[in-house]
């Protein structure tokens, strides 16, 4: 997303005021996360066997539906990759603590590392899709976190609760859920690999509104509420996750089936009526989370193939 041409009130337009350096204010607990990620580090070239994984058992049909889903994920980590930077900007403007500064650039290698291990999966199945159907592009293309990221306006806290708090989190749930159904033992250990990334991720999200919410305005606190509701009605029930929440469309329609097709191999892959619950789950989870830890009240949502949620 090119910020030069937004009309909003972007840092990047202000003057720069990064010093002096304030290196001693330390957040515990977002201390320990980084530390643990700089332990927990992986390279998606060597994994896996990439020479000795056999594609022989792997009907013509699994191979596609493994190159589209993870080609699918793949797009997904792009947007994350591209969004970590604008939040590490925003970071430094803020004059945020250290340990945030640090753990979100660690973060940031860990995305790049999911983009590149899904890459590699969908290269190995037949080949990478570098982009999703016209159709389809509105579900999966940028849910606007960089742009939010910049906009002096919009609470760096609002960002935080929407991208990490209620999609992230949605994300670790379906993993969670999705990893009980993998035989494949290559694709069992992405995902577990994957999932133990997202884990830090999301506890860095609740770690960090901890210790912000006090600070923040009333009007501030409603931001926060208004960029979580954004994020769960207009992007993740708009089937940027789970295809089978996107607009009807013949592009749609393939995700779903290709997924069906992995689901029914143990190949890394749910279905609708078995993602349903545990959507509905993660989704009442947050919202309950919210008002006990923050005391900010989410409305209920609603999705033609969940009803009230």
């Amino acid at each position: 997303m090119s910020v030069a041409n937004e009309t909003f009130n972007s840092i990047l337009a202000q003057p720069e005021s990064c010093f002096p350096l304030e290196l001693g204010k330390r957040n515990r607990n977002i201390g320990k996360l980084l530390r643990a990620s700089l332990t927990a580090q992986w390279n998606p070239a060597t994994i896996i066997d990439w020479d000795g994984l056999d594609l022989k058992p792997f009907t013509d049909e699994q191979r596609q539906a493994l190159r589209v889903r993870w080609s699918r994920r793949a797009w997904g980590e792009y947007g994350a990759i591209a969004e970590s930077p604008a939040l590490q900007i925003r970071f430094c403007h803020d004059r945020l603590d250290a340990d945030t500064r640090l753990y979100f650039a660690v973060r940031t290698q860990e995305e790049s590392r999911h983009a590149e291990i899904s890459y590699r999966l969908a290269e190995k199945f037949g080949g990478y899709i570098d982009a999703p159907a016209e159709e389809y592009l509105g579900s999966v293309s940028t849910h606007g976190i960089r742009r939010l990221a910049l906009d002096v306006d919009v609470p760096v806290e609002s960002t935080i609760a929407a991208l990490v708090c209620s999609a992230e989190q949605v994300i670790l749930e379906n993993f969670m859920h999705v990893l009980k159904l993998t035989t494949q033992p290559d694709i069992r250990r992405v995902y577990q690999l994957i999932l133990r990334d997202e884990a830090r991720h999301c506890a860095f999200g609740w770690y960090f509104m901890a210790g912000r919410l006090p600070l923040l305005t009333p009007a501030q606190r409603g931001q926060v509420r208004d960029a979580v509701v954004t994020m769960i009605e207009k992007v993740e029930l708009n089937g940027y996750q789970l295809a089978w929440l996107a607009p009807d469309s013949n592009a749609s329609r393939d995700q779903i089936e290709g997924d069906r097709i992995l689901w029914q191999a143990g190949l890394g892959a749910s279905v609708e009526e078995l993602e349903k619950p545990v959507l509905i789950s993660s989704l009442r989870a947050i919202r309950d989370r919210m008002k006990r830890e923050w005391d900010i009240q989410l409305p209920v949502f609603h999705h033609p193939k969940t009803g009230q949620i």
